[in-house]
């Protein structure tokens, strides 16, 4: 298991674009990738799930990891945020 730390900056945190971009990217990923915000661990590989965490600009999340490729899909996803999902 790998754990990473980010902020969200994009404009309107993870609304509908956002979170269908992160989706998709998480969906082509092998491990088992869980977005704790708060109190709430979503699987980002569901657009719905993801939008429900109601996740906004400025919002620090941990994305964790678990599977043979976790340190290569933390970082797909890390950069992916980063990166501002297409925005």
């Amino acid at each position: 298991m790998v754990k990473g730390t980010i902020v969200v900056n994009n404009k309107s945190g993870l609304h509908l674009r956002p979170a269908s971009e992160l989706a998709k990217i998480a969906s082509k990923l092998t491990s088992d990738i869980t977005i704790v915000s708060g109190e709430k661990r979503v699987n980002p590989k569901s657009v719905l799930i993801l939008m429900s965490a109601g996740i906004t600009k400025g919002t620090t999340i941990d994305i964790i990891c678990e599977g043979p490729d976790e340190k290569a899909d933390l970082t797909v996803m890390l950069d992916a945020i980063a990166g501002g999902l297409g925005e």
